[in-house]
């Protein structure tokens, strides 16, 4: 596969076999040696003959550098090897006034396609679950760290403003599709061009006078205006960029999306130009609008929404446009199902652990408009070669649809009852449990989960239709996705909840070995799930299913469990001690297994001076619980760290924390009076101290 000289026709035959073909990117991309020829073209031109256009030979070597940069692993892995992406940096940086249009816009695009790969592997996925190339995470981690870097923004980012539309796009692009973290996020929105940063520095230095109302910054950023500015071309394409653009950089940013949604008096804020681009004939267009006013929306801390002013705040009459949007896309028999779906994911961006847009949806019947969709697209009967023969693009639809029905019937159970009965759509979700698509199923026990999370539900449809057991089948696979193993376990733990029917049949059938595996992973949110769902079976459990369950986790674990440095794992083990120690031989138990009161003690005084207040609350509950066996208050009140940390939690912590610490100083009050009365001069002082912590504590409004 040696090719010692570029030709345009060389050139061109390469592209043509690599283009929508992954064998020849795989058996092109593997030889790397062969891609960096492809490589060194952007930035030199060796070995072109003299009548051979250098102009031609960059372009058709950026055309071919895109291409390989998706469809293949090898194709990729290889890009990253030969410093692909810093040969695109270091020829878009050098655009010259002599370069054409033709060259610059393909140099961007190879740029945008490269750099959007590259985010593709480290993720999050934009649109639902994506595959990785999970041995080029760490590669590409760094790869795209390198692109956010601010001396490398100053290479591409001025592009946006580049006399070449086609080059605007691409940078804009770039952005949309690679701005994927909250540092990346806030490294870009705070970006500004040298001259203004050397101008805002120098307004900084004291010995000026400047007016705080033309800084750069104080203006909406560079980045923003920039992409506003954007918004006023007459090209679709332009406008479709820049709102794409902007929906990734105001995503979760607070400070940019009230720039977005306010302005000076008299003028329109740029929220308003972007919901009338909504009202646009364009689809795409209109798709980049919804979801740039949505993350605007949910970003900013306007939406808290009253429903009982009696009249539609601004917000909600904003998020009623953007359903209204969307709905009409979703039941559209002309749009696409990549556009459907795009319209389903953006419902999910909007309504997603948000109730008020939840019930906003439901009432809009944007829930009766998705149900409907999957319910055409889904087939419940069992068909293993239809299921394999699915286009991608349905299987994405019903990935994004059943996403949807999921995140909008999480909080009510009206609306869970309208899924179940009205929608008739458990069929469908059961069936798409074992569909092929690892998107698929994920979102299948999204909704599951939704709905074992209502009582009735639980005791009702999910055993009657044997959804409860269909995702307790997926659960117990030994090969299963991760991400539809996290999804499974958060079902399983409903499941496992002391007033589940299911609760008995699940543990009999091995829930609690398998909870046991997904301990011993090295996957935090998996170790996450376990420690749950134990939590859930020893609350109110007896206490030959207590022994089982800490037979299966182990005491030792349990103590690594209480120091793991995840806050998070930390929590979850204090409640299932909290849970644990409800009678007193369980608290004796308890005590017996992790090495006498003392061990215990220490953990707690630990745990209690946390700088998360969730491990925090755990850990007072657990030793209020303590505290209410006399034979362990002694021991309590004679721990002078136990009593510093416990006043700390009555003075100065949140209220839900105070509560339990007042429960624990009320069960240990009388024990302090009566060891007031002790011959030890010591335990005297303590127990006159405790009861005077008590005294100025308890009265405390909580």
């Amino acid at each position: 596969m040696t090719i010692t000289t570029l030709d345009i026709p060389t050139l061109k035959a390469v592209k043509n076999s690599v283009i929508g073909n992954r064998t020849a990117k795989g058996s092109y991309g593997r030889d790397e040696a062969f891609v960096s020829r492809y490589d060194f073209p952007l930035k030199h031109c060796p070995r072109i003959k003299a009548e051979v256009s250098t102009t031609d030979v960059r372009i058709e070597a950026a055309h071919i550098i895109a291409s390989l940069s998706y469809g293949s692993p090898d194709a990729f892995r290889t890009l990253l090897r030969v410093n692909a992406l810093q040969a695109l940096l270091y020829a878009v940086s050098a655009f010259g006034p002599s370069d054409s249009a033709a060259l610059r816009g393909a140099l961007a695009r190879a740029l945008r396609a490269l750099s959007c790969a590259i985010a593709d592997v480290v993720g999050p996925s934009q649109w639902g679950i994506a595959p990785s190339v999970s041995d080029m995470r760490a590669e590409a981690k760094a790869a795209v760290d390198y692109l956010f870097q601010p001396e490398v923004l100053d290479l591409y980012i001025p592009l946006l403003v580049d006399p070449s539309p086609q080059v605007d796009i691409a940078i804009a692009e770039l952005l949309s599709s690679s701005v994927r973290d909250s540092c990346h996020r806030l490294k870009v929105s705070a970006w500004c061009p040298p001259a203004e940063r050397k101008a805002e520095a120098k307004g900084k230095r004291g010995w000026e006078k400047r007016d705080p109302t033309k800084s750069p910054s104080r203006q909406g950023g560079w980045i923003a205006r920039t992409l506003v500015a954007l918004l006023q071309r007459k090209d679709v394409k332009v406008q479709e960029a820049a709102l794409s653009a902007l929906a990734s950089i105001v995503k979760d940013n607070e400070s940019l999306a009230a720039r977005l949604s306010r302005s000076p008096p008299g003028q329109e804020p740029p929220l308003s130009t972007i919901m009338v681009l909504a009202k646009s004939r364009n689809t795409d267009l209109q798709l980049a609008a919804v979801l740039c006013a949505t993350h605007v929306l949910r970003a900013s801390s306007l939406t808290a929404m009253s429903h009982s002013s009696g009249r539609a705040t601004s917000e909600e009459a904003i998020a009623i446009t953007i359903l209204h949007v969307l709905v009409r896309i979703i039941g559209s028999s002309t749009a696409n199902n990549h556009a459907r779906a795009k319209a389903c994911f953006i419902v999910y961006h909007l309504v997603t652990d948000h109730m008020p847009f939840c019930e906003l949806a439901f009432d809009r019947k944007t829930l009766h408009e998705v149900a409907h969709l999957i319910n055409s697209i889904t087939p419940t009967e069992k068909s293993t070669e239809a299921e394999e023969d699915e286009p991608e693009s349905v299987s994405r639809l019903r990935e994004a649809a059943l996403t949807t029905v999921a995140s909008i019937s999480l909080f009510s159970t009206d609306i869970r009852n309208a899924v179940t009965d009205e929608l008739q759509l458990i069929p469908a979700i059961q069936a798409s449990l074992r569909h092929p698509s690892v998107g698929v199923r994920h979102a299948a026990c999204q909704c599951a989960r939704a709905l074992s999370r209502g009582v009735s539900a639980l005791r009702t449809n999910i055993i009657d239709t044997g959804l409860g057991m269909s995702v307790f089948t997926l659960f117990m696979k030994q090969d299963e996705d991760r991400h539809v193993m996290h999804a499974a376990t958060a079902v399983v733990c409903n499941l496992i909840n002391d007033f589940s029917p299911l609760r008995l049949t699940i543990i009999e059938q091995g829930a609690m070995e398998r909870l046991v595996q997904l301990l011993d992973t090295e996957d935090p949110a998996l170790r996450l799930d376990a420690l749950w769902g134990f939590k859930n079976i020893v609350y109110k459990a007896t206490p030959d299913l207590k022994r089982q369950v800490m037979m299966c986790i182990g005491w030792d674990n349990m103590k690594r469990l209480l120091v793991d440095e995840d806050p998070r794992l930390q929590e979850q083990a204090f409640h299932i001690l909290r849970n644990l120690a409800d009678g007193t031989e369980e608290v004796e138990a308890m005590l017996a297994e992790m090495g006498g009161s003392e061990v215990l003690l220490d953990l707690l005084v630990d745990a209690m001076d946390s700088e998360d207040d969730n491990v925090v609350l755990q850990a007072v509950f657990l030793l209020a619980n303590v505290a209410n066996y006399p034979a362990y208050q002694r021991h309590i009140l004679l721990d002078n760290r136990i009593l510093r940390q416990l006043r700390e939690c009555l003075v100065d912590a949140k209220r839900e924390i105070r509560l339990p610490a007042v429960s624990c100083v009320l069960e240990l009050a009388p024990s302090g009076r009566q060891m007031g009365i002790e011959d030890d001069p010591q335990i005297q002082d303590k127990a006159r101290q405790a009861l005077s912590w008590i005294e100025q504590n308890t009265d405390m409004d909580v």
